[in-house]
């Protein structure tokens, strides 16, 4: 997805199938929802491929995303595993005018992103990873989660610069962003996609690259779900040895000592190798701050992480490891079930004012939403270098513009109760926009900087993520897709 918050959590937290599927060829009229388009999708597909109804256990599955406000109830859904049959699925969903949803890794929070009450389509069947050692490349299905691809390449001592935490599904980070430990060095997810394996809304199949067309290369990296359906990215593989960090959990009396440790980090370490990822949270009104500290090698280099690690801990897991434990590590997971909220603000300087302000937000907002049956407020800092953009050759949709990178802070609300979803949805914005105003006021210039689409909040115009590349975006959809049949999904769009 993406950045992810929560992360302090880790101190804190821990179906059987009741009607068979129904497959192509064995369609029974008796497990079949009242639907033109599940029928006509079971009766013509494949029999490799299959459309489950409501009661059983892969249905469930199916229609399971992370965040509840993403969740909805289909009236089935539909696991294509070949290019043709999502091709076949498009074509009927476009004739038949019925809205769907497709889900990589679930992991949305904006409601009916990846989810539908039509046909939800999952792609786990896309879940090949193949590894060409001679370009160096790998090509992987969306049907997977970026740890299912870390796992597959560390028998060759390879990664690719996906994301940096377990759960998140290879599509939205692929066709939306991924800032991870390795973004310093390597860039964006979306920066290290060489191919896209895209089903177009016509349900033809096309090999997306910046030689055989460099428009819907250019819409994919970071447009999202607009232009067909994705089944399969090849992404630059980069030798991955063993690495250094892990999480360090503190409480709310060590705050302006870690505020020290990371202000100095950010104006003193220049190194790519070295990221730092940080949290404030309350979780059930409990404070705490957890940092990742990441070193790209098996040992840090002597002081870097020093002022950290000197400062009293709650909890401490840092040692050299596996890159692949290092993500298992940082479960993302822990927060699924709740509603939630995302909000995304860049910074251009780390100070301790800047660092004072987000705690001060933190508890803030906290004690504002706790009545409003909110679990989780957290803000997140991830800081990175001025270089961060600058590892691609070729424009991309996000980020519109790659003059300068930016570090952030990932604002996360997660709640129980969907009738405060609007009180939540108008927090966050005024939290945004308070922050927005006040790094303004101390003479950052951010205010326009263009927000990371899979942490925009709800509502939030086109142009605040995606800027003068709008009206090109919206040029290329109407040439691929006349009929809009994929507005009938969910997510951004143009």
């Amino acid at each position: 997805m993406v950045a992810f918050a929560g992360l302090s959590l880790f101190f804190l937290f821990g179906l059987t199938g009741l009607i068979s599927p129904v497959a192509s060829g064995s369609l029974n009229a008796g497990n079949v929802l009242q639907g033109t388009a599940c029928e006509q999708i079971a009766m013509e597909v494949s029999l490799s491929s299959v459309v489950y109804h409501t009661g059983s256990s892969q249905y469930i599955k199916d229609n399971y995303h992370w965040s509840s406000s993403n969740s909805q109830a289909s009236e089935c859904s539909f696991e294509p595993a070949t290019t043709q049959d999502v091709g076949i699925a498009l074509r009927i969903l476009g004739q038949t005018q019925t809205p769907f949803g497709i889900k990589s890794g679930g992991h949305a929070a904006n409601a009916g992103f990846s989810s539908t009450p039509g046909v939800q389509i999952a792609m786990y069947s896309f879940s090949d990873v193949v590894y060409d050692s001679v370009a160096q490349t790998v090509t992987v299905g969306t049907g997977l989660v970026w740890d299912d691809v870390y796992v597959a390449l560390e028998q060759y001592n390879m990664t690719v610069a996906g994301v940096k935490a377990t759960g998140i599904g290879v599509g939205g980070v692929a066709l939306g962003g991924g800032y991870s430990f390795m973004s310093n060095q390597y860039g964006l997810g979306l920066d290290n996609v060489v191919a896209f394996e895209l089903v177009l809304p016509n349900g033809t199949v096309a090999d997306i690259t910046g030689s055989t067309n460099p428009d819907l290369f250019f819409a994919l990296r970071g447009g999202f779900n607009n232009f067909g359906i994705v089944t399969r990215v090849t992404l630059k593989t980069y030798p991955q040895s063993l690495i250094w960090g892990g999480l360090i959990t503190y409480s709310q009396d060590e705050w302006e000592g870690v505020n020290s440790a990371i202000v100095n980090f950010s104006a003193n370490v220049t190194d790519p190798k070295a990221s730092i990822y940080n949290s404030y949270s309350l979780i059930s009104g409990v404070a705490a701050m957890s940092t990742i500290l990441f070193y790209d090698a098996p040992t840090m280099p002597e002081g870097i992480f020093n002022e950290f690690l000197s400062i009293p801990d709650i909890e401490k897991d840092i040692s050299t490891r596996s890159y692949v434990d290092l993500i298992r590590s940082v479960e993302s997971n822990l927060t699924s079930g709740f509603r939630s909220v995302f909000n995304w603000v860049a910074v251009e300087e780390i100070t301790m004012p800047v660092l004072s302000m987000i705690a001060n937000e933190t508890l803030y907002w906290d004690a504002e939403l706790a009545k409003y049956s909110a679990q989780v407020v957290s803000y997140d800092v991830a800081v990175y270098l001025p270089t961060l953009y600058n590892h691609v050759d070729s424009p991309t949709a996000y980020p519109p513009s790659r003059s300068q990178g930016y570090s952030f802070i990932e604002v996360y609300y997660a709640w129980t109760d969907s009738n405060f979803d609007g009180t939540m949805f108008n927090a966050v914005n005024a939290s945004g926009q308070h922050m927005i105003q006040a790094l303004t006021n101390s003479g950052q210039d951010i205010a326009n900087v263009a927000v990371y689409p899979n942490c925009a909040p709800p509502n939030i115009g086109l142009e605040r993520m995606y800027g003068d590349n709008v009206p090109r975006l919206q040029a290329i959809k109407n040439t691929v897709d006349p009929n809009n049949v994929m507005g009938l999904a969910g997510g951004w769009k143009f």
